[in-house]
């Protein structure tokens, strides 16, 4: 049986000084290297939080402007493979985000839009055991969770955001595109030859204002 909630979105999550502490490839690596199964399921090939699902580094807690590409573009090592479980797109009407969370026990998903600018989605695989302890998204936060931020484009129309979890594990996120906007031709064949450029000069780009 089919179950589908919709999801809260939250757009007043203001904690202090979350995502500061940056996920450099090396340290990644070596915490890949754990063996550690929920771990694996959690920023494995494919996984909408690992920081290589565009094929090249990326700390995920970074936002990433996903709808400037293409995902058959930016994915094609992946879908090649039957590995990816994440999708994009876009209609005259809407941003879409697909992806598939990682199976570790129940998913406590929580989707937020951090002033109107970007849409954060992240959740924990391991629940830290000290009531007292700060914030785990203050400090090293891939040992206890996940997350991935985005940019959102600027004709979306955050305060309309929606978010679904299908069985605990599918999220769709739909984020409408302003009415006043919708009917302006603004990058379809653009967002093409920029994600067909991506592997030299755009995903440098991007790189290039991540945090070091």
């Amino acid at each position: 049986m089919t179950s589908c909630i919709k999801l809260e979105v939250h757009t007043d999550d203001r904690t202090p000084h979350k995502w500061i502490v940056a996920l450099g490839e090396d340290v990644f690596r070596r915490f890949l290297s754990q063996g550690n199964p929920a771990v694996h399921k959690a920023f494995g090939d494919g996984s909408l939080f690992s920081p290589l699902l565009f094929g090249k580094f990326f700390d995920p807690s970074d936002a990433f402007p996903l709808w400037e590409f293409e995902s058959d573009v930016l994915l094609s090592h992946l879908q090649s493979t039957g590995q990816s479980s994440v999708d994009w797109l876009q209609t005259d009407q809407a941003y879409v985000l697909k992806a598939e969370l990682p199976g570790v026990g129940k998913n406590q998903v929580q989707v937020s839009v951090e002033n109107g600018k970007i849409v954060e989605i992240s959740g924990q695989w391991k629940e830290q055991r000290d009531p007292r302890a700060k914030d785990w998204r203050s400090g090293h936060w891939w040992e206890h969770g996940f997350v991935r931020r985005l940019e959102l484009p600027e004709d979306a129309d955050w305060r309309k955001t929606e978010a679904y979890l299908s069985n605990d594990v599918f999220l769709e996120i739909r984020i409408p595109k302003n009415p006043s906007t919708c009917d302006i031709s603004h990058g379809n064949g653009a967002a093409t030859k920029n994600s067909e450029a991506m592997p030299t000069i755009l995903f440098q780009n991007v790189l290039q204002n991540h945090k070091s």
